[in-house]
């Protein structure tokens, strides 16, 4: 289960990323080449039209192949009507900024599905820790918080990230309290059999049923709470706050489909449904904003080099770009390596 589970989430990612490329593709008359899901030798494949769709062996990736994308012309030096190269750059930025964009409109929709059914997390706190930092600080239950440091709150969930993501920093907090407006200076506290700092709060904030407009005003919370968590975690990598251990590839994301479902599962089917739907959301986000980085070989990556061209008015030459993503490639295939066999270490420790 924790197998088909993990194929049916990572296979509807996929294909929602490499759809946005096909379809803007396709709407600026840009020829697909092939469409494919997965990495490595190809399972089977037919062709319709001008496109071949194939399925890989390994259900980790996906491609969208654009006519001339390598930067490659025809034989007789000139650039094929309908390839890459003979669409304006806006249109090739499009087509290239889609398979990003169309994660995040996959992870609103999904939202709105989880929120339609579910409701969502009023920041609202439920208890308070006796002796905690809240209390000290005066804040009581049934206070609804506003911001933390200047960020808006909508969700109790943001109020549980930066609590965890605390080094022991004040926090400036506004909240409501019988409709009367309150800012108070929290100190968290060190718990060292923790060995973290704690706000005080306790409790999961006020779940509420949403109306019609509800629903996609905290969908958006939702896809905005992600991609603030995903930002955040990125820069806790790069500035060396989280360890290898803390990083998950394929391995590690299967495993934790598999803990999801167990732990979910005695609570039935529509309690499966949503959780992998938020692991689906969680992913999704991650994808988008990952693949927008400006690393070479990623679309970020091929987005710089069509934005310079945007700006200067001629492209950079194929054969420098090449270099330049290739050897991107190879670093982010290294990267997939140390990733796996990480992965698979803590499988047996």
């Amino acid at each position: 289960m924790t197998i088909i589970l993990f194929l049916i989430i990572f296979g509807i990612i996929v294909i929602s990323h490499e759809l946005g490329h096909f379809l803007l593709a396709k709407k600026n008359g840009i020829r697909v080449v092939e469409f494919a899901i997965g990495m490595g030798p190809t399972l089977f494949h037919f062709k319709r039209g001008e496109t071949v769709y194939s399925l890989k062996i390994f259900p980790i990736g996906g491609a969208c192949i654009f006519d001339g994308e390598d930067g490659v012309k025809s034989e007789n030096g000139e650039k094929d009507e309908g390839s890459f190269l003979s669409a304006s750059v806006w249109a090739r930025i499009s087509s290239v900024a889609a398979g990003p964009l169309f994660n995040f409109l996959l992870a609103f929709l999904l939202a709105l599905i989880i929120v339609a059914f579910t409701g969502s997390d009023r920041p609202v706190i439920q208890e308070i820790t006796p002796g905690g930092a809240a209390q000290t600080a005066g804040m009581e239950a049934g206070d609804l918080i506003t911001k933390i440091n200047g960020e808006k709150i909508h969700l109790y969930r943001q109020v549980n990230l930066i609590s965890a993501l605390n080094h022991g920093e004040d926090l400036n907090i506004d909240f409501v309290r019988d409709g009367e407006k309150y800012s108070v200076t929290l100190t968290p506290i060190y718990d060292s059999s923790a060995g973290r700092y704690y706000i005080g709060l306790t409790g999961a904030g006020e779940y509420f049923k949403c109306n019609a407009l509800q629903v996609f005003q905290y969908s958006y919370y939702e896809l905005e709470y992600w991609v603030r968590a995903t930002f955040k975690s990125l820069g806790m990598l790069f500035t060396g706050q989280v360890t290898k251990d803390d990083m998950a590839g394929p391995v590690g994301i299967a495993q934790i489909v598999g803990e999801t479902y167990e732990e979910v599962k005695p609570y039935g089917i529509s309690s499966v449904v949503f959780s992998m739907m938020n692991i689906a959301i969680l992913l999704s986000v991650n994808l988008g904003i990952l693949n927008l980085l400006p690393f070479p070989a990623l679309d970020g990556g091929r987005l710089v080099f069509l934005l310079i061209e945007a700006i200067r008015g001629k492209p950079v030459p194929p054969e420098k770009e090449g270099i330049v993503h290739l050897a991107g490639m190879a670093a982010l295939m290294i990267l997939m390596v140390f990733v796996l066999f990480n992965d698979i270490s803590r499988l047996f420790s």
